[in-house]
Parts: structure tokens; sequence; C-alpha cells
């Protein structure tokens, strides 16, 4: 049986010359993995990391690794493409939720919010530095731990009363709070252990040293 199906990429893993392996998270079916033919030749920026795409799923009883076909983007996300501190933010995204989030696991809300986030990011004008932060403590209210003063203090380390402060700010005060690049991602660092320890997941981000050079 086929159907259509819309996807963000987590992740992507080769697969001989002409294949991909697509880590995805689909509001139907939660975080799942996906096959994908890559035309000798063609471009794979079509599945760059937060990619949001439309496909067709074939199913396969005897697998499941299930194929995809008809993949187009859902959206351009020129604003993210053409931005390549915004792109690095995606990453660090991405690979949060690749292993935040496990194979099979479907939470509620999660999928549209990720979507939601994703488009926020292409659209924003001024000042992202801070977005990312903001993205974690939204993401620990999606998979239903409230990040509050309390919760937090145990991590937080020198930086309780930014994030303090960070936690009552509105959404355009809280991207143009004052921070510099160590302080930045510190905050980050505390955030991720914050839900390492209530997903109880190690959460290593690599790509979070990418951030903190750009920062």
């Amino acid at each position: 049986m086929n159907s259509a199906v819309r996807l963000i990429v987590l992740n992507s893993t080769k697969l001989g010359d002409s294949s991909l392996v697509l880590h995805c998270l689909c509001r139907e079916m939660g975080r799942r993995s996906f096959i994908v033919t890559v035309r000798k030749g063609g471009s794979r920026a079509l599945y760059l990391p937060f990619s949001v795409l439309d496909a067709e799923v074939l199913e396969n009883r005897k697998s499941d690794l299930w194929r995809l076909r008809g993949v187009s983007a859902a959206y351009p996300l020129n604003g993210v493409r053409s931005d390549f501190n915004k792109n690095a933010i995606t990453l660090f995204m991405s690979e949060v939720l690749w292993r935040a989030v496990q194979d099979g696991a479907a939470e509620e809300g999660l999928y549209d919010w990720c979507e939601r986030s994703i488009l926020t990011l292409d659209a924003l004008e001024g000042s992202f530095a801070n977005y990312h932060l903001r993205w974690l403590m939204e993401l620990a209210g999606v998979l239903g731990f409230s990040p509050s003063f309390e919760s937090l203090a145990p991590f937080a380390g020198e930086n309780l009363q930014v994030i303090g402060d960070l936690l009552s700010a509105g959404f355009e005060e809280f991207l143009v709070y004052p921070l510099n690049g160590s302080r930045r991602s510190a905050i980050a660092g505390s955030l991720l252990r914050y839900l390492s320890a209530h997903l109880e997941i190690p959460l290593n981000i690599r790509s979070l040293d990418v951030l903190g050079e750009l920062y």
C-alpha cells in the first residue's frame, strides 16, 4: 500500500552509490527511516537536515525500511539555505532531535511544532543568534518537561540568573537578549544536560561546537 507523507529530515546515511537512508520525523509515524534513490549526478541538497519534504511511501511488508518516491520540497527554505549561520542552527537542532527522539517514537504535537520552528527561523530577519536556546526550551515543553527556574537550577551553573531572565522573556526580547558566544554555548550546554537528565539519554551534540565558533 502506498501513502502520501510529509516529513522532516533529521539526518541521512549514504547507502551505496545511489541511495540514502533518511532518518525523519513524520506527523503520522513519528521518528522513522526511509530509503530514497538519488539519481546519478543528482543533487542531494533536497535531503539536507531540516528539509521539509512531501513524498509517497512505498510500504514493504518484508522490510521495516520503506522506500520514498516522488520526493519534493514542501517549502523552499530560501532564508535558511542562503544563510550560513541559519544553516548551522538547523544542523544543531536536527542533531538534537535525531539523538533525543528514538525510532518509532511519536510524541503528540512534536512534528507540527518542529515544522513551525523551521519556518519561523527561515523567516527571521535581524538577530537570531539566540534562536536555538529558545528552541531548546520549547522542545523541553513539547516533550513533556516544563522548564522552570527551579528545575533548571541544578544544570545552570553561573548562568542561573541569565537563564531565569530568558525563561521570563517574550519571543522578541529573548532573541535580542545580549549574550556573548561563550555564555550562549554554556547555556545551550546547560539546557542539553537538562534534557539528557529527563530523557535518560546522553545528548552529545557535536554541532554545538560549530555554533560556538560562529557566535
